[in-house]
């Protein structure tokens, strides 16, 4: 598609914990987002579009290297090895808040990347916010330009940063200093001759939501705001007793006015970025693509998080489902809005496809390029009948347009919805003896789509794994299985819950 004189520049967004109902331009007349709205407007909406794993960690290191998680073997949120405590800033060191940091682990150390082919390729790559993948002080992943925060979230004021062999902490909005991260890798790398990439990950809008953590200006938009966008359910029987719920009427609206203001902080950062895009005369030279590592639940299905708001862990549509735009001048159709369904997995080989790159062969990866897609908006025939896996460690979902089967390892529950019928997803059919025959055939696909991509030594079904956080590398001997936390120990603002 480009051609090898001049390839396009690449601005990858990338949300955290941003359902794929939170955004304007995707139906919610409440939330204020204009430029994910004028952004969608330039190109392509994804509505169909799923994440790999419904947390944080999995996800963004399925996107990176286009493997399931049963195939790099992250299967939870990072909880450590993010750093070394040693190399914190003295003043730093002594924060409760890094007791569990004892050492780095690089956990997709050996894995290709789609980072490490454009750097091959002649790409200059930066990366400014949340990486989450552990071994935040080293620069990975063919990345030239190397601005993380140290773990995986922070408060939105006094986050944690590591930059040219030092780590600090940063006064200001966090949002707003990722922004500024990026503006000035934009600055740097928009005067060569090389084409550049530019992942600029946020923290928003995932928690805290606290009023003492967002601009005045943006809870305001929300002050006054029904949020009828937002459904008024039960708290789900096995929601997490850590997340912020919403179980009386004053915290539901806190909950959701502090993520919408997040979101909506967020949006006019992504503004600054596209704006100056355009001041720099590159905008048209340039593909923007912005998604999220996950979805979100705000009291759908009673839920208050992703998908381990619940335990076990849920895979409801708003947790895997993930707002994806794509915009490229000239290149990319306007105003399209396409259901194909499409998965994270599928964007390593669209990007390869679009840039006309060959990533190396690889019988572990299962997505396919949607390149012809993004380039006529128009659904690919030959793309159907879609099957779309997830994985949250010993859980698994299938889901065709018609169906949605998840099958808990070792004991269940399991899980069978007939989509058609009950898009919601509130009745529960796996005991119905008239879905016998369809879970049945959905089961032997799941079956076979895990033997065929997943690592025997890295299968999530092995690992205890229960939404409290991953420890170390999965499936290394004596140490693999234990890596994973069995108490639950989770950090929510300044308050530390321990759960047995």
């Amino acid at each position: 598609m480009a051609d090898d004189q001049r390839r396009p520049n690449i601005l990858f967004i990338l949300a955290d914990d941003q359902g794929a109902w939170a955004m304007g331009c995707a139906g919610n007349p409440e939330i204020h987002t204009p430029c994910l709205d004028r952004l969608a407007a330039s190109g392509i909406r994804c509505s169909s579009f799923f994440c790999a794993s419904p947390v944080c960690s999995p996800a963004r290191a399925s996107i990176l290297t286009g493997r399931i998680p049963s195939s790099h073997g992250v299967h939870d949120w990072i909880r450590s090895g993010n750093l070394d405590r040693e190399e914190l800033t003295e003043g730093m060191r002594e924060d409760p808040i890094y007791s569990g940091e004892q050492g780095i682990v690089e956990y997709l150390a050996g894995m290709t990347g789609y980072t490490d082919v454009l750097n091959m390729n002649g790409y200059i790559c930066g990366l400014s916010g949340k990486w989450h993948l552990g071994a935040s002080t080293r620069r990975q992943k063919g990345f030239d330009w190397w601005r993380p925060l140290l773990r995986g979230g922070c408060g939105y004021y006094q986050g944690d940063f590591y930059r040219d062999g030092m780590t600090f902490k940063h006064p200001g909005y966090v949002t707003n200093a990722i922004t500024d991260g990026a503006l000035e890798f934009l600055e740097q790398a928009a005067g060569r001759e090389q084409p550049f990439y530019l992942s600029l990950h946020y923290t928003a809008p995932h928690t805290p939501w606290d009023r003492n953590n967002h601009p005045r200006e943006f809870l305001a938009l929300y002050e006054d705001c029904p949020f009828r966008s937002c459904p008024k359910e039960p708290v789900h029987p096995l929601q997490i007793t850590s997340c912020s719920i919403g179980d009386t009427e004053e915290q539901r609206k806190d909950n959701i006015r502090g993520y919408y203001a997040a979101i909506s902080a967020m949006d006019a950062q992504i503004g600054r970025v596209l704006d100056r895009l355009d001041e720099l005369g590159i905008r048209e030279d340039t593909l923007v693509i912005f998604t999220s590592d996950n979805g979100m639940n705000l009291g759908h299905h009673g839920i208050w998080g992703k998908g381990n708001g619940t335990f076990p862990q849920n895979f409801f549509d708003t947790s895997v489902k993930v707002p994806f735009l794509a915009s490229w001048p000239g290149v990319i159709p306007e105003g399209i809005i396409s259901d194909a369904m499409l998965s994270h997995y599928d964007l390593l080989p669209t990007l390869m496809d679009l840039l006309g790159m060959e990533f190396p062969p690889d019988d572990r990866l299962p997505g396919r390029s949607f390149a012809g897609i993004l380039l006529s908006g128009m659904p690919e025939e030959d793309r159907d009948p879609v099957v779309i896996c997830d994985e949250y460690g010993p859980g698994r979902m299938i889901r065709t347009r018609k169906y949605k089967y998840i099958h808990r390892f070792p004991y269940g529950p399991h899980e069978f919805y007939d989509l058609a019928a009950d898009p919601g997803e509130q009745q529960n059919l796996a005991e119905d003896p008239a879905a016998a025959g369809e879970i049945q055939r959905l089961r032997a696909r799941l079956t076979t789509w895990f033997l065929t991509y997943a690592d025997e030594a890295l299968d999530g079904t092995r690992e205890p794994v229960t939404g409290m956080g991953q420890l170390g590398m999965a499936g290394v001997p004596g140490e693999g299985r234990e890596s994973f936390v069995t108490r639950f120990s989770y950090f929510s603002h300044d308050k530390a819950y321990d759960v047995p």
